[in-house]
């Protein structure tokens, strides 16, 4: 990631409503969220909700994808990925354990990255 992309990828968190939204999906995995579910979850209104969401899809965020009537909402992981790389990218300046417990955290968190992995190979082209 140049730093370019991380900054705008940063920008379209630095809101409150925003965060919340992208939040919620990350803990949603890739089944995701529709658009009125996530209204009601972070109650914010439709208008402002709709600029929320293009805001964190313009910044590759976020996905969507229609099913029937709804559009549904995920997580882009590849880009939550590389955003959590590019700040640790040479991290620690040869002191790992400054690091050690975000790595921790980023271990934990494969279980759902394998989970992604599967979903992905499920759907259909």
């Amino acid at each position: 990631m140049e730093t370019k992309q991380a900054a705008d990828t940063l920008s379209a968190l630095a809101h409150e409503g925003r965060l919340k939204i992208f939040r919620l999906l990350v803990q949603a995995g890739p089944e995701g969220v529709c658009a009125g579910d996530i209204a009601t979850a972070v109650g914010a209104p439709a208008s402002t909700l709709s600029s929320h969401l293009n805001i964190l899809a313009y910044a590759g965020l976020i996905a969507r994808r229609r099913e029937s009537r709804s559009i549904i909402y995920t997580a882009a992981y590849d880009r939550m990925r590389d955003m959590l790389s590019f700040l640790m990218a040479d991290c620690c300046n040869g002191r790992p354990e400054i690091c050690r417990p975000i790595f921790d955290i980023a271990t934990r968190s494969l279980c759902c990255a394998d989970d992604q992995a599967k979903y992905d190979a499920t759907k259909p082209a």
